[in-house]
């Protein structure tokens, strides 16, 4: 089947569309222009260049968080938009679980890690074993040096390299430059790409775990900013 699948939980947008774990076309972009101005131009680029119509597509896929709060709705409504003229099944993926897919080909623990700020990261653990992604742990947020100790810890039990990416990779990695085992990605598959959302999302279009267009909901860790603000000055617990 035809997926199309949109990513822009972050900086970094991309648009895909892979046919049976093949990717036909794909498009990056990591440059200041918000999503709102590049995401529709993107996919009509990826259509084109694949040879595809609109309604050739039989599935969407979609990035939810965690992430840019406004990032990860246009990423949702643009899906929407596409998907429910003839209510396309979608599939949500978590932004930190597509990002593993970029090491498939290594055996190795991947560290996604996105800057959350205030010294804080969105992160998960996944281990990568004969081309097979095994999640460790469900996505949060932690505090840098709490996930330092938690990647000594795997690096003292493993013998296996822990390898770190994502847009947190510059805020966390000086926590754990002097680990031994652990590395950075290379900056090529470093970032979210709409690429890994599609092959993540691939799975659950073959089992039928998919959802509506209209159930597609972002997955925030946090709340909005103004909302956190809001409950401070109110003294209520974030």
């Amino acid at each position: 089947m035809k997926i199309l699948a949109v990513e822009c939980s972050a900086t970094p947008c991309s648009v895909a569309i892979i046919e049976d774990g093949k990717i036909l076309a794909s498009s990056f972009t990591n440059t200041k222009l918000t999503h709102s101005q590049t995401l529709m131009p993107m996919t009509e680029a990826v259509l084109k260049a694949s040879l595809t119509k609109i309604d050739d597509i039989e599935g969407f896929a979609v990035s939810v968080g965690p992430g840019s709060f406004t990032g990860v709705r246009i990423g949702i409504s643009a899906v929407k938009g596409m998907a429910q003229a003839k209510n396309i099944p979608c599939v949500s993926v978590s932004t930190l679980r597509a990002m593993a897919e970029n090491l498939k080909c290594l055996d190795c623990i991947v560290c996604a890690v996105m800057d959350a700020r205030c010294n804080q990261v969105y992160n998960a653990l996944f281990d990568i074993q004969n081309g097979e992604i095994t999640r460790l742990c469900d996505d949060r947020a932690l505090m840098c040096d709490e996930l330092c100790e938690i990647i000594k810890n795997i690096s003292n039990k493993e013998k296996k390299p822990v390898v770190i990416l994502g847009d947190g990779t510059d805020v966390f990695y000086p926590f754990v430059k002097d680990i031994d085992n652990v590395l950075i990605s290379n900056i090529k598959n470093r970032f979210q790409n709409a690429e890994g959302v599609a092959l993540a999302a691939e799975e659950s279009f073959l089992k039928g775990d998919t959802v509506s267009p209209q159930e597609l909901l972002p997955f925030y860790l946090r709340l909005p900013q103004a909302e956190r603000e809001l409950k401070l000055k109110k003294g209520e617990n974030l």
